[in-house]
């Protein structure tokens, strides 16, 4: 029988895998109360906890089934865990970084039991688990302070000792992919990836997905019409600076809708010699800060990318709901995905 990576890996050669779209967004449509945030054993907590959407996979796990359960009917062959905000670090603002690994944990559970219940009725299409490492809500390379400019609000140590705990509950609880993503500053990557690496080397998982290890995949964030990231790499840069560790896939997520993403996200085809992935916005947000772009414009966009061999995973970002991911899936049908066979020694050349 072959184990998850290895059913991974043949899918991946043979179509475009879709990702899911946008956990945070469809939260919202439940339209949520402090209470629906509140476990029993935190029914007293003192901080206000409406807004820590890591929290509901402890809360009310069965929101975050259904919306799983939602994105799989549309088409995803790829759920992420509710756990953008997992780690010790981002969970401090609530100080509820003791609760970090639980979150990971049962998160990564309540996906693992969706994505099985989906795939043992499809058994030709297996589905996945991708725990998701977000950015955490510090940058190692930025001072937060301008007047300071040398000061730093997180350590690399403090950054890898956070991820380590988070890579440790996704994997406790199941996850098939570690997914560090949103990644506007490099350096807290490379933390994540050197706390990723550290937690296989004491688990014994090979580091190479084709070695049978846990596949990493990796996405940044291009803020603005610089083709930037924020701590200030080019999209080549940003490659380079994660191309050490053997990759499953490297790609661009968030910010930008599929249009301005285009550019960048055709470096990555040309350069990475790992497959590459994109979920973009649903366009830009409007001046309330929504997503105004639907699925048929979207998806509309995004042909250009399929049109151009540019992907081998798709999916959406913030404002995409599962007529979003239904659309793209639909239309990734036609479409051979991007072949890594020129691209394997590419960075060594």
């Amino acid at each position: 029988m072959q184990n998850r990576t290895d059913l991974l890996l043949a899918q991946l050669a043979k179509r475009i895998l879709i990702l899911d779209g946008a956990m945070g967004t469809m939260i919202q449509r439940y339209t949520l109360t402090e209470e629906d945030f509140r476990t029993p054993a935190l029914a007293n907590h003192h901080k206000p906890l409406k807004g820590n959407n890591d929290l509901l996979s402890l809360s009310r796990p069965e929101i975050i089934k259904q919306i799983h359960q939602e994105y799989l009917d549309a088409g995803a062959d790829i759920i992420e865990t509710n756990t953008f905000s997992g780690t010790s670090i981002a969970q401090a603002d609530y100080d509820l970084s003791d609760l970090a690994y639980q979150i990971n944990f049962q998160s990564a559970l309540l996906a693992k039991e969706v994505a099985l219940a989906v795939s043992s009725q499809t058994p030709k299409r297996p589905r996945f688990v991708a725990g998701a490492l977000g950015p955490t809500n510090r940058t190692a390379s930025i001072s937060p302070d301008v007047n300071d400019p040398g000061f730093r609000a997180v350590t690399f140590d403090q950054l890898a000792d956070a991820y380590k705990e988070q890579t440790r509950g996704l994997l406790d609880g199941g996850v098939d992919i570690l997914l560090v993503e949103t990644i506007f500053d490099t350096l807290n990557a490379k933390a994540a990836l050197f706390a990723i690496q550290e937690v296989f080397e004491e688990r014994n998982i090979p580091l190479d997905p084709k070695e049978g290890g846990i596949p990493i995949m990796i996405s940044g964030t291009i803020t603005d019409a610089s083709g930037r990231t924020l701590s200030g790499q080019t999209t080549e840069a940003f490659l380079i600076s994660v191309s050490h560790v053997p990759l499953l896939s490297v790609g661009l997520n968030c910010a930008l809708g599929a249009k301005e993403l285009r550019p960048y996200l055709k470096v990555l085809a040309q350069k990475a010699p790992f497959y590459v992935s994109a979920y973009p916005n649903a366009g830009l947000p409007n001046e309330f800060g929504a997503y105004d772009q639907d699925a048929k414009e979207m998806a509309d966009q995004v042909h250009e990318f399929l049109k151009d061999g540019l992907l081998n995973i798709l999916g959406g970002c913030c404002g995409t709901t599962p007529d979003h991911i239904s659309a793209l899936a639909k239309m990734a049908e036609s479409y051979a995905p991007r072949s890594l066979e020129s691209q394997e020694n590419i960075l060594a050349d």
